[in-house]
């Protein structure tokens, strides 16, 4: 029995070290022919003001004028600036745009949670334009929007779904701060209310769409301090949290240069597991991706690096594995996430019962975690943690369509 067991993890091995580490981007941004000023510092805006002939001494305060509508007041168009000068409004309408992704479809789900599936035109080729989803969960105390880094997803973690996709290029940081842009765009989130959560609706923000943020460190670092900016859209950086697999290198520059709140997406305690679920593991194994946690700049009780757990039914739910979990987070300020797995069609894996899912979770509070379990969120439109492939990858011209004119209509 034993020989049998050994040499099953042998091969478990041997097919783990067949998946590629990484995937390699099969395009590069292409600008479209009026580029966009969203996703631009204070700084790149004055740039291109005087790439246009705006004056030496007028671009920091016509940088700062453009700043405001876009990130305060979610202008659309150069129209709307009734504050700068007619013949200004006209110049930079010639060369620049305010643009976003453009909602192509839009799905409810029957708990509240919105995906979106948003176009990313790339150059005048309207049949190279790319798409990805983001997705927004509302609750009592907050408003949380899921943002992608990439196209596609770097890695092969083979609980995910959106890791099965090809990895088709980096996003730009005008690309992820615009889908925060679109989500106040849909959400009328722009103007002054009174909700449960204050005067917004989308009050946190999580790196924990499509891709893996740090293998798109500067635009994912450029996007959220255009994000986290008092004078803009002005998302504290402690409701923003950046998840990575363990791009170990990478992980200090998050707190050094972001200075956001951070997730590992860990799922194994042990490394001949984790080299399964999360093939990155074999280029940054355990010991060096929670010794980079110990080492996070700024992390404290008040400030504790998430750790998110899926829950898999068989494989990694026992409490030897809780055991170990505890174990290996000491000295770290830690919090657990517990995931049930969320189905997708052709997974291998099934979701822990929900019985061995408290006993894990208890094991681990009892233990000093905090250990909540995520409600899954958008099962039905398969807008859940580690779903958002784009079943609309699937969906013929036709259904499309049609979703792209609920979307429009809404």
């Amino acid at each position: 029995m034993l020989r049998a067991v050994t040499r099953l993890n042998r091969i478990a091995m041997t097919l783990a070290a067949a998946v590629p580490l990484e995937k390699t981007p099969l395009e590069t941004f292409v600008p479209p022919a009026k580029p966009s000023l969203v996703g631009l510092s204070r700084g790149e805006i004055a740039h291109q003001l005087g790439a246009i002939g705006v004056a030496p001494g007028q671009r920091k305060m016509r940088a700062q004028q453009l700043w405001h509508w876009m990130y305060v007041r979610g202008a659309r168009e150069f129209s709307e600036m009734t504050n700068v000068s007619k013949e200004m409004r006209a110049q930079l309408a010639e060369h620049f745009t305010v643009d976003r992704p453009e909602v192509v479809a839009e799905q409810i789900s029957a708990d509240g949670t919105r995906k979106w599936l948003l176009r990313l035109p790339s150059g005048n080729d309207a049949q190279k334009a790319h798409e990805v989803e983001c997705v927004y969960i509302p609750e009592t105390d907050r408003g949380t929007l899921c943002v992608s880094s990439q196209v596609g997803c770097t890695l092969n973690c083979s609980f995910c779904h959106t890791g099965t996709q090809r990895l088709v290029r980096n996003l730009t940081p005008g690309e992820i701060v615009g889908q925060v842009m679109v989500a106040r765009d849909r959400l009328n989130d722009w103007v002054d209310r009174e909700t449960p959560n204050g005067n917004r609706l989308v009050t946190n923000i999580v790196m924990m769409g499509m891709g893996e943020p740090l293998y798109n460190f500067d635009a994912v670092r450029d996007a959220l301090l255009i994000v986290t900016d008092n004078e803009g859209i002005g998302i504290s950086r402690r409701r923003v949290t950046l998840s990575t697999s363990g791009v170990v290198p990478n992980i200090k520059r998050t707190g050094d240069e972001i200075g956001v709140m951070l997730a590992i997406s860990l799922h194994a305690v042990r490394d001949e597991l984790r080299n399964e679920l999360v093939p990155l593991n074999r280029k940054y194994p355990l010991k060096e991706l929670l010794q980079a946690c110990r080492d996070y700049p700024g992390a404290s009780n008040a400030r504790r690096i998430t750790f998110e757990y899926v829950m898999l039914k068989g494989v990694n739910d026992s409490l030897d594995d809780a055991r170990r979990l505890v174990q290996l987070l000491k000295g770290i300020p830690a919090k657990i996430n517990l995931i049930p797995f969320n189905p997708w069609p052709g997974s291998k894996y099934e979701c822990s019962d929900w019985d061995q899912i408290e006993k894990f979770s208890e094991y681990v509070f009892n233990a000093g975690y905090s250990s909540p379990v995520r409600t899954p969120r958008g099962r039905d439109i398969l807008a859940a943690c580690g779903q958002l492939k784009s079943e609309t990858e699937k969906l013929s011209v036709r259904e499309r369509d049609a979703l792209r004119a609920m979307a429009m209509t809404d």
